[in-house]
């Protein structure tokens, strides 16, 4: 896309971004190895199938594969879970070495897939204070009511996004990019140029966020030029292992208003 679009709209948490150049992180540093999953498996048949079922979701309230937990929202917290028992619901404390430990937890964030991929999930309010301070996050996204449109809304991206979706947006962002917030650049028959986010489209209109934060409608017979940018505007992230777990924790903590 023209440089007019790269100025005027930031997609996804650019301002986590460094510049072009970086290159990407290895996924595998933001998941357990296959190995760790496996792990996972053995124990949880073991130990955990008896009460929580083999598919995670006989306790009122828990379904582990989907994860839905009640308090639990990181790794570290299901791993306290694990280790010290919930003693007023029955569940006693397991005491597991650390491989163990945390074939557990990446059993549970595969899906208990042992195929699957687990990706690691960090502190909330870590994730959250990346997200509003030094990341500039709010600077594009909106959670809640607070800041701009013209990026996503992400006020309940944790409960339509997984944790493996919410890591590929920050480290392959071309393999997230989805095509209905495509940045576009439309020039209307008189002469106006737009700049903006694309909502939706069909044969013969599309509607947009302009760069302005206004919703547009156009017809498409009014437009002398329309282009579509199928490269992601933002580069892959060169934050920390941490951080990025972090992240992800607190976009997952995103449910929405009830």
């Amino acid at each position: 896309m023209r440089s007019s679009i790269r100025s005027s709209l930031t997609w996804t948490c650019a301002s986590l971004l460094f510049a072009a150049a970086a290159a990407a992180q290895d996924a595998g540093d933001h998941t357990y190895t296959s190995e760790a999953i496996e792990t996972g498996s053995r124990v949880y048949t073991a130990e955990c199938a008896l009460c929580h079922g083999p598919n995670g979701d006989v306790v009122d309230g828990i379904d582990l594969r989907i994860g839905q937990f009640r308090n639990a929202r990181s790794d570290d917290d299901l791993r306290q879970v694990v280790t010290n028992g919930v003693p007023n619901a029955g569940m006693p404390g397991l005491d597991l070495g650390r491989a163990e430990l945390d074939g557990i937890v990446a059993y549970i964030r595969a899906g208990f897939d042992p195929q699957g991929m687990a990706v690691r999930v960090g502190d909330p309010a870590r994730g959250q204070a990346l997200f509003e301070g030094s990341a500039g996050c709010t600077e594009c996204h909106r959670v809640n009511g607070r800041g701009p449109r013209t990026a996503p809304d992400l006020s309940d991206i944790g409960a339509i996004r997984t944790p493996s979706t919410l890591q590929t947006v920050l480290l392959d962002p071309s393999a997230a990019l989805r095509p209905i917030d495509r940045p576009i650049r439309v020039v209307t028959r008189s002469g106006e140029q737009i700049t903006g986010r694309r909502l939706n489209e069909d044969t013969y209109s599309v509607q947009l966020i302009d760069a302005n934060e206004r919703l547009r409608s156009l017809i498409k017979a009014d437009l002398a030029e329309y282009e579509v940018s199928t490269t992601p505007i933002m580069q892959p992230t060169t934050l920390s292992s941490e951080q990025v777990a972090d992240v992800v924790g607190y976009l997952l903590s995103l449910k929405g208003t009830p």
